[in-house]
């Protein structure tokens, strides 16, 4: 093993301890790297005292290095991309001084002074105030939904559909009527000569006459429109019954 390797090993196992879980070797295609050599992601959150451990913190960022031949003689291969929160156009800004830092401290294990160097620069940039709104557009653009633009209406489609739910209007209204009046004939009213000489007449004048001894409880009205074209019949039948009923009895 070269000095150069061993050296790159010793590091990666400090990192691997001094930051745990932040800490990840991810496969080559995952990094953004032009390299096929082992690649790693550390996760950088803004420096909040005030931040619980429990609590999610409004951004995040990914740091994506890997190794080159002669590192820490030459400058890493670094990249960076927003886990949580962050602008693209900022993401520019942090890997150009990242990339200066890492020539300023060439000869020298120096991610972790990267590491340190972003978090820093987020803490400045992305407050707790400032981050929180930001995360909360993005997560307000990703819960927007998108209705999608039905079939356009013409009169055709119109007319189909007032229908088929007059159709539907109908069936229900049919479900909440009772059976009985579907079934049960509808009773046939009676002109003004035919009640008279059904007898009902003289019934009800009977029950109006014992009703109004007892109290005036309600009257029976008859419309005259039942009446209208019968009243000359009904004279003539109830003048033939009272002669009828006056006439002397012949004897035998």
């Amino acid at each position: 093993m070269t000095e150069y390797k061993q050296e790159q090993e010793m590091e990666i196992e400090a990192l691997e301890s001094i930051l745990a879980d932040e800490f990840k070797e991810i496969h080559s295609s995952e990094s953004g790297l032009n390299t096929s050599n082992r690649c790693f992601q550390i996760t950088v959150t803004p420096q909040d005292d005030d931040l619980e451990e429990s609590s999610i913190p409004p951004v995040q960022l990914g740091l994506v290095f890997s190794h080159t031949e002669n590192y820490p003689d030459e400058v890493p291969l670094l990249d960076v991309k927003s886990i949580r929160g962050i602008h693209v156009s900022d993401l520019t800004i942090l890997k150009e001084k990242l990339e200066q830092e890492a020539t300023e401290n060439l000869g020298m294990a120096m991610i972790y002074t990267l590491v340190s160097s972003a978090k820093d620069w987020l803490s400045e940039h992305y407050g707790k105030d400032d981050g929180a709104d930001f995360a909360e557009e993005e997560a307000a653009k990703e819960d927007e939904v998108i209705v999608p633009h039905g079939e356009p209406v013409t009169l055709e489609t119109f007319l189909a559909w007032r229908e088929r739910y007059e159709a539907e209007l109908a069936l229900e209204r049919a479900k909440l009527m009772p059976d009985s009046a579907l079934t049960a004939p509808k009773e046939k009213k009676l002109t003004g000569r035919q009640w008279f000489e059904s007898g009902r007449a003289r019934g009800a004048v009977v029950t109006v006459d014992q009703e109004s001894e007892e109290e005036d409880d309600e009257d029976i009205d008859f419309e005259d429109e039942d009446f209208e074209d019968d009243e000359e019949d009904m004279l003539e039948h109830y003048l033939a019954e009272k002669s009828d009923s006056s006439a002397p009895t012949s004897r035998a």
